[in-house]
């Protein structure tokens, strides 16, 4: 043994090694932990600063469309004619809107990469066959069931009650 090993067993030493991998794994996680803690810390606030833009902005929309009405009523137009201008303006935004969600709805395909992996996963399965595994006690497959090459001649139906 060298000095290095300071007189312990490969036991010990194995013992200790996973102690420590024990231990630093531990550590990660609890790393991890701290981080995800404080990501969704702000992610709350930010979530809640967010929605209180998203208030104020939604409170703000009469009170400058007013504002647009009247400045439009005082250019020398009637009012009902100033309230169907701005009104007619929403209208206006609200149709390019639909317009860009319609043609980014549009663009939205379905998960092909997924899809054929998933599909390739299936045939692959699909084609593998079980391990012959040995009955219990013997050590060896039942002879009953292997062919040429130790593979089940027979292949077993499921149980039915009353055949």
């Amino acid at each position: 043994m060298s000095s290095a090993d300071d007189g312990r067993s490969l036991g010990q030493l194995v013992a200790s090694a996973t102690a420590e991998m024990s231990a630093l794994v531990h550590d990660e996680i609890a790393l991890a932990k701290a981080e995800i803690r404080q990501d969704v810390k702000r992610g709350i606030v930010g979530g809640g600063a967010a929605t209180v833009a998203g208030v104020l902005l939604l409170f703000s929309l009469p009170v400058l469309s007013f504002a647009a009405a009247y400045g439009i009523h005082n250019l020398g137009l009637g009012l009902a004619w100033s309230f169907l201008i701005v009104g007619g303006a929403y209208i206006l935004v609200a149709l390019i809107l639909l317009l860009l969600a319609m043609r980014k709805f549009k663009r939205i395909k379905p998960p092909e990469k997924s899809i054929a992996s998933a599909k390739e996963t299936a045939a692959v399965l699909s084609r593998a066959k079980p391990h012959p595994r040995p009955s219990a006690g013997r050590g060896k497959a039942d002879p009953r069931l292997e062919g040429d090459a130790g593979r089940p001649a027979v292949e077993r139906a499921p149980h039915s009650a009353g055949v």
